[in-house]
């Protein structure tokens, strides 16, 4: 790994724990009125929603004037940091966006351009994980699986 490489990451990593200790303030003021629509934006609309045991829900929206859709992980009970995550996939266009880290109410936005395709979508909370395969398209049949691990 060359110096160039580590400064990069190590300015990266400042950045991001800078931008995570003033996110951890904002997040838990606004925590009990956290939405898929605070997280991802006013015009995207919730489709579909998988819950991540009894710790929160993973929420799939898609705003209609632009394809594409957005995906948030929302805790039910905001509080403590825990390690959370929300990511989405087209396999049709292979393209994908992701939020992870340690966060006090939610992770996210992720969005990526889907407009006529299948997406597949997820999310974690502390030790559960949640996916979804292939959801909202007319062809095929989603699944959909929990991992507590």
């Amino acid at each position: 790994m060359g110096f160039a490489r580590i400064a990069a990451t190590a300015g990266a990593l400042t950045a991001l724990v800078v931008g995570t200790t003033a996110a951890f303030g904002a997040t838990a003021q606004a925590a009990p009125n956290v939405t898929p629509q605070g997280v991802c934006g006013s015009a995207y609309k919730t489709v579909n929603s998988a819950p991540v045991g009894s710790l929160g829900t993973v929420y799939l929206t898609y705003n209609s004037a632009n394809g594409n859709n957005c995906v948030a992980t929302i805790r039910s009970n905001p509080g403590t940091v825990k390690y959370m995550s929300a990511y989405i996939y087209v396999p049709d266009t292979d393209a994908w966006a992701e939020d992870y880290g340690n966060y006090t109410s939610y992770a996210g936005p992720g969005r990526v351009y889907g407009k006529g395709h299948c997406v597949s979508w997820g999310g974690n909370i502390d030790n559960i994980h949640v996916s979804v395969e292939n959801s909202n398209c007319a062809t095929l049949r989603e699944q959909r699986v929990t991992t507590i691990g």
